[in-house]
């Protein structure tokens, strides 16, 4: 991309590492004007700084946006809807969030004239993805300048060099002569990676950890809570009907207070390679919990089953940064129709980094019938012996084979 296409960018600005040393670079390289955009979706940080870090950089156009509420009700709770889980493990709380921003990165590029959008994602890594995928997903002519693709400032070290020889002031610049770790936070989640997370084998230091206590030192007595849930989505917590973003904030209290949701992976990204990430995620995991809890018993079994085959799919598309796609769109829609009984309240026991469902109700929706599930006399509701001929049709095909190789005596010979 020329330079001189180049007169006017929006940055997705935290006022961190990265972005300092981004807005700078932007400005020297491109001579550009920069408008700064910073998120606040829930990564429990002062963002004031980040205005008075722009304003002495020389930005004049500022944006800094509440989003916490936008993100958990229209990003964060569809994909709890479909039980999202990438690679059986991570909860995808990076991945949720990039959308939003390059969403609210193109609506601010239009309102304010600009021609390009900017991020501070590595060439390495899956948001420069997600954050281009849902920018051109949203406008196709948009130009994007992804500076980690093009500068020659390819490690921590050497981004902490240059903004000490620019007098760009970081926090957490050094932590033990160290750069510090690369890290993601939300509403939903917060992230680690870099330093000694390089090496899948050392264990992280327990002085890393923000949100989560861990479970030795969680309190020697369980909690209880209960989450009672509305057409898929957590509406109230212990009686109280809440909203959104308070309802997520607290449940992260809890869980994190309890050691609940810590997780230690090495993910395939989709740039191939495979990486080491840490993860705090407390509140979701009390979440992803509940929800199977409230869907087991007010979804139908063929449904549930369905939706837990698709899950892998919806899981990966959101990983890979296509929540603006056609068929995640699609597979949200089937998603949704299936929400529209899951109501109900989910009574959850944390223990020590444990979690554990231990009561499950709804008045309208339930689909479990006592008096036919029970071991006691059913008054007739339920005929054992029509069992038998359901076995003898789903054996049939098996007994016709059977037949056919010997039985028992035919498979030993193989």
């Amino acid at each position: 991309m020329s330079r001189a296409d180049v007169k006017k960018v929006v940055l997705a600005y935290s006022g961190g590492l990265d972005t300092s040393v981004i807005l700078k670079w932007l400005q020297d390289r491109y001579q550009c004007e920069v408008v700064t955009f910073t998120a606040d979706i829930g990564q429990g940080e002062e963002l004031e700084p980040a205005r008075a870090k722009a304003q002495a950089a020389g930005v004049k156009e500022i944006y800094i946006d509440d989003l916490r509420e936008e993100f958990v009700r229209d990003f964060v709770f569809p994909m709890f809807r479909a039980n999202a889980l990438y690679e059986g493990e991570y909860l995808l709380g990076t991945s949720i969030a990039r959308p939003l921003i390059a969403k609210r990165l193109v609506e601010i590029a239009v309102a304010t004239g600009a021609d390009a959008i900017a991020h501070g994602a590595t060439g390495k890594g899956n948001d420069q993805v997600r954050f281009e995928l849902g920018a051109y997903a949203l406008k196709p002519d948009i130009k994007i300048v992804a500076p980690w693709r093009e500068w020659d400032l390819l490690s921590r070290e050497k981004l902490v060099n240059y903004a000490e020889a620019h007098g760009i002031p970081v926090a957490m610049k050094h932590q033990g002569g160290r750069p510090p770790y690369s890290m993601d936070a939300n509403l939903l989640h917060i992230s680690y990676e870099g330093n000694e997370l390089e090496d899948p084998w050392v264990e992280p230091a327990d002085a890393m950890w923000r949100w989560c206590v861990a479970p030795e030192r969680a309190p020697d007595r369980p909690t209880y809570l209960e989450i009672g849930f509305e057409r898929g989505d957590p509406v109230a917590l212990d009686g109280t009907p809440m909203g959104p973003a308070a309802l997520l904030a607290r449940l992260n209290e809890i869980g994190g207070a309890n050691g609940v949701g810590r997780a230690d992976i090495v993910e395939n990204r989709y740039v191939g390679m495979k990486s080491r990430g840490c993860y705090e995620t407390p509140g979701g995991t009390l979440l992803l919990k509940a929800h199977r809890a409230m869907e087991s018993l007010t979804l139908d079994r063929e449904a549930a089953h369905l939706k837990d085959e698709l899950m892998p799919r919806y899981a990966s598309l959101v990983y890979n940064g296509y929540w603006f796609s056609p068929e995640r769109e699609m597979l949200q829609a089937a998603i949704d129709q299936t929400q529209q009984v899951v109501k109900g309240v989910v009574r959850l026991k944390l223990y020590k980094g444990g979690v554990q469902v231990v009561g499950r109700k709804s008045d309208d929706c339930s689909l479990f019938d006592e008096a036919i599930a029970t071991f006691e006399e059913d008054e007739g509701r339920f005929s054992q012996a029509d069992a038998t001929g359901f076995i003898k049709l789903n054996a049939l095909r098996m007994r016709i084979a059977a037949r056919r190789q010997g039985g028992l005596s035919g498979a030993r010979k193989k």
